[in-house]
């Protein structure tokens, strides 16, 4: 039996995405978003509200997208408490980073999976920031890679943000196989 539970929306899996920018002195920071995903074959869309981020973005029209994983869900979780307007969290948790080599944007080195993106679209909506990055180069250790050199993503294991239990869950098994399993049901 089902019932009605209200108005909740629960769209899943919200990737938890780590979005990293330099300020005006080369400073870098970082914050963890959920509210995004790829828009199109190298596109990504964000939507995030006014942050220090937002501001990097306005000065610098770059970022790097990093892919959470349960090995960095810490610090992923710490990125999203504090507001880079108040503190260095780059500084303060330790995480090593280096300069991305197509964008002016930083790569922080513990994440596996890392996105550059030049910021083609930014417009501001009643206080939200809608977002869209041209992806220019992926980052990838060799630790996720599977065959032909394509992302693994059973050996990354993102997690993603689960807005009804306020959790994060992983993401990777394999459950079927895209453009064929439901052809029987097509050639009836």
């Amino acid at each position: 039996m089902k019932r009605n539970i209200g108005a909740k929306t629960i769209i899943n899996p919200l990737p938890v995405f780590i979005i990293a920018t330099y300020d005006e002195n080369g400073v870098p920071n970082a914050m963890n978003a959920a509210w995004g995903t790829q828009c199109d074959n190298d596109k990504v869309f964000l939507l995030l509200g006014s942050h220090k981020t937002t501001d990097n973005l306005k000065l610098k029209k770059a970022f790097t997208l990093a892919f959470a994983t349960p090995e960095t869900m810490r610090i992923s979780d710490y990125f999203g408490l504090e507001s880079g307007r108040r503190a260095n969290k780059i500084e303060k948790e330790g995480v090593h980073v280096h300069k991305a080599s197509k964008v002016d944007a930083p790569i922080i080195d513990e994440y596996p999976l890392t996105l550059e993106c030049e910021v083609v679209e930014m417009q501001e909506v009643e206080g939200d920031f809608r977002i869209v990055g041209q992806v220019v180069n992926t980052v990838a250790d060799e630790s996720i890679l599977g065959d032909g050199g394509n992302i693994d993503l059973g050996k990354l294991r993102p997690i993603s943000y689960d807005s009804s239990a306020k959790a994060y869950r992983v993401l990777g098994d394999i459950v079927g196989n895209a453009f064929h399993d439901g052809a029987s049901i097509k050639n009836k």
